[in-house]
C-alpha cells in the first residue's frame, strides 16, 4: 500500500504526523521531489496566471509524483481547525482545483476537516483518509493517530529548540528527539515571518537562512515558539485570530517585535496572496510603532534571485549601521555624563 503526498502546502506544518499515522498502519508514504524550477513551470502552466505561487508549486507536485507511478495521491480540504477559524479559498479547494486541472487518472484522497461544522472532525477525518486502503476499525486508526501525534510532537520540541527544518524532521521520523544548544552569538539577529511553504522550501525561499548565515545574521522563526507565545503576541497587533495560518504570521511578528534581542523583521509572502496582504499590511504598521525595521519580500514564480540577495543585503546591512550607531551613541552619552559631573572641592589642610 502506497500513498503520495506532495511536498508542498501543509507538508511543512502536518507531514511528521501524517508520516507516523500512515506509517503504524501499514502504508507506505512516498513524497514528491523537492522543487525545482521544472516544479514550478509545470504546475502554473495548468492555472490562470492570478493563481498564487504556493498552488502552483503544489499542482507542479502532483505532477512530479504522478512521473513516480503513484496512483493514490494525498490532497485533502482543511476547511478550518478550530470553531470559526478558516483556511484561504485555495486551500480549502484544494481537491477540486487539482481535479479539474490534472487531466491524468489517478484516485485522489481528499478528506475534508472542517472544525466549524458537525461530524467533520479530526477521526472522521482520519477515517477517510485510509477508507480507500480497506482500513475501517477505529481502534486501528485511533492508535494510528497516537503514533501520529507522537513523531508530530517530536518534530515540534526540536523545531522550538533551533533545529533546522530538514534535520528535526528526519530525526523525528526515526523516533528520535535531538537537541542542539547553539552557543554561537550573532551581531544581528533577525525574525523571518513567513508560512513553512514560503520559508522551508529552498527553491520559494532562495535559501535565506543560508544566505543571511553567510551575512553573520541569526535567523529567527515561528517555529522556535511555542503556541502560547505566537498567541499572546496576536495581543501586540491587536488582533484576534481568523486564519488557520495566522499564528506563524501575526503571532510570531507580535512576539518578535517585543523581543529586544531582535533587531528587524523580514516577511516573505506570495504575490497576490490575499490573507497575507492583510497581514503583512498589519505587521509593517506595528514594526514602526515598535521601532523596528520591516523588509517585505513577495515571491512569484518570476522573482529573480540576484534581486532577492540584493534587497536582504541592503537590509542587513542597515542593521549594522544602525545597532553600532546606537552603540556609538550610548558610549557617547556616558561620557558626556561623566565629564557634566560636577567636580568635589578640596578642602584645604590647616
Amino acid at each position: 500500500m502506497q500513498i503520495g503526498i506532495p511536498r508542498a502546502m501543509s507538508y511543512y506544518n502536518y507531514f511528521p504526523f501524517w508520516f507516523g499515522f500512515f506509517k503504524e498502519l501499514g502504508i507506505e508514504v512516498v513524497l514528491s521531489d523537492k522543487t525545482t524550477k521544472e516544479t514550478m513551470s509545470k504546475g502554473s502552466a495548468l492555472v490562470v496566471s492570478e493563481t498564487c505561487l504556493p498552488i502552483k508549486v503544489y499542482v507542479g507536485h502532483i505532477l512530479n509524483l504522478l512521473d513516480k507511478g503513484i496512483d493514490k495521491i494525498f490532497v485533502p480540504s482543511i476547511q478550518s481547525i478550530d470553531h470559526k477559524i478558516y483556511n484561504c479559498s485555495k486551500i480549502r479547494g484544494l481537491p477540486d482545483l487539482i481535479k479539474n486541472v490534472v487531466k491524468r487518472k489517478f484516485t485522489l484522497i481528499d478528506p475534508t476537516l472542517d472544525k466549524s461544522e458537525k461530524n467533520q472532525g479530526l477521526y472522521q477525518f482520519l477515517k477517510e483518509s485510509v477508507k480507500v486502503f480497506g482500513i475501517t476499525d477505529e481502534k486501528k486508526i485511533k492508535l494510528a493517530s497516537k503514533a501520529g501525534w507522537k513523531v508530530l510532537n517530536n518534530f515540534k520540541i526540536m523545531m522550538n529548540s533551533g533545529i533546522p527544518f530538514e534535520k528535526a524532521l528526519k530525526f523525528a521520523k526515526e523516533g528520535k528527539v535531538v537537541i542542539v544548544n547553539n552557543q554561537k552569538e550573532y551581531p544581528i539577529n533577525v525574525a523571518v515571518i513567513a508560512h513553512g511553504y514560503n520559508l522551508y522550501d529552498d527553491r520559494v525561499s532562495m535559501k535565506i537562512f543560508d544566505k543571511l548565515e553567510k551575512l553573520d545574521v541569526k535567523a529567527f522563526t515561528a517555529y522556535m515558539l511555542p503556541e502560547e507565545q505566537l498567541v499572546e503576541g496576536l495581543s501586540a497587533l491587536e488582533t484576534n485570530i481568523y486564519w488557520a495560518n495566522e499564528l506563524e504570521m501575526a503571532g510570531a511578528a507580535g512576539h518578535y517585535l517585543q523581543d529586544n534581542k531582535i533587531d528587524g523583521i523580514i516577511t516573505i509572502n506570495a504575490f497576490g496572496c490575499g490573507p497575507d496582504s492583510i497581514m503583512v499590511e498589519r505587521i509593517q504598521r506595528y514594526s514602526r510603532k515598535y521601532n523596528k525595521p520591516c523588509l517585505n519580500l513577495s515571491i512569484d514564480e518570476q522573482t529573480g534571485e540576484a534581486g532577492f540577495v540584493t534587497r536582504i543585503e541592503a537590509f542587513t546591512d542597515m542593521l549594522f549601521r544602525k545597532k553600532r550607531a546606537n552603540i556609538i551613541n550610548k558610549i557617547h552619552i556616558r561620557e558626556t555624563e561623566s565629564i557634566s559631573q560636577p567636580q568635589k572641592e578640596e578642602i584645604p589642610k590647616a
